[in-house]
């Protein structure tokens, strides 16, 4: 998996495994950066492979020469050429996307952000881009119903012509405005966008990989690896009863090997971190009446110990970071 820009930070809890990956419970809370951004742009990808070759994608389009960026700018070639998803059903030539991951807030704010975006690629577009090829779509699992009323009670109306899909009406927008509440739409026919999510269920992660399984072409499987590589990540618990199950074949447990694998290298990582953290401040404390070294180093065993960490392993952290000889750092154990 690339490592990807414009991750989002999310609160989760640290689950302490021993060494036969057993359970022993959670150590704390920590951030642990889930990139839903590129989730996201692969998934819009995807949701429009139909017409692909009549889209053009950019990502992260700067506005301006100063950092002011659009999540994805979506440009259709032939404006008249008519999108098969209805999430493009009202699409021009120029199309503004801006997407908020789970938890985000979706708000009045959010709307007038995204319309100023818009206003700023019409200025900035020499006078070529007209007010009315332009639209602009707000992206977010949870269906806004705050933004909504309050757009009701300022003379705005809603609209809504497709299962997930709001139409916005009213003073609040400048340009054709759509807010997609991705928790909504149809799964099967938007399985990509629908698996951007945290709370998904064990039958939505198999429909996930069954659709990344049949996939032929060489950029749909990238560009599903993007998407499947947030959704695992996002959904570890569930991941970790389908590897249980009976009823998961053995094809689509090698289609996870990859994403597994990184899950497990990135929670081994984040442990260590923790340890080596909590080490240290135990350690700080120990120092003066053990001396500084020693008390660092005892503050740390103790750490691993709660991460579940062996023996065998804690001696060979010591003999690595210290510069221990085997002995000596048998006699910290």
């Amino acid at each position: 998996m690339k490592n990807l820009k414009n991750a989002v930070v999310a609160k989760s809890c640290i689950m302490g495994y021993n060494k036969d990956r057993k359970w022993v419970g959670k150590i704390e809370e920590e951030k642990v950066k889930i990139q839903w951004h590129p989730g996201f742009i692969a998934a819009m990808n995807l949701e429009f492979a139909k017409n692909r070759k009549g889209l053009v994608y950019e990502r992260e389009y700067n506005l301006n020469t100063k950092p002011l960026a659009v999540d994805l700018l979506v440009i259709k070639k032939n404006r008249k050429e008519k999108l098969e998803n209805e999430i493009g059903k009202l699409f021009c030539g120029h199309n503004l996307m801006e997407y908020k991951c789970p938890g985000d807030r979706l708000d009045i704010n959010t709307v007038y952000k995204a319309n100023a975006y818009a206003s700023l690629y019409k200025i900035y577009g020499g006078g070529k881009r007209k007010a009315e090829d332009i639209t602009v779509s707000i992206l977010r699992e949870a269906k806004p119903k705050g933004l909504f009323r309050y757009l009701e009670e300022h003379g705005g109306r809603i609209e809504n012509p497709y299962r997930g899909i709001y139409y916005v009406y009213g003073r609040e927008v400048l340009f054709a405005t759509q807010v997609i509440v991705t928790g909504e739409l149809e799964k099967e026919n938007h399985i990509w966008l629908t698996s951007l999510s945290n709370r998904l269920k064990k039958q939505d992660v198999q429909r996930l990989l069954q659709n990344v399984q049949v996939l032929k072409k060489d950029l749909d499987k990238e560009l599903a690896d993007s998407v499947l590589e947030v959704s695992v990540k996002a959904n570890l618990p569930i991941l970790e009863k389908l590897k249980e199950g009976d009823d998961m074949c053995q094809a689509l447990l090698e289609v996870m090997k990859p994403e597994i694998d990184k899950i497990r290298e990135d929670e081994k990582r984040r442990g260590m971190e923790l340890g080596e953290k909590r080490g240290m401040e135990l350690g700080e404390k120990r120092g003066i009446q053990l001396g500084e070294k020693r008390g660092k180093i005892l503050g740390l065993v103790e750490a691993f110990r709660e991460v579940g960490k062996s023996n065998k392993e804690i001696q060979k952290i010591l003999i690595q970071k210290y510069g221990l000889k085997e002995e000596e750092a048998l006699s910290y154990l």
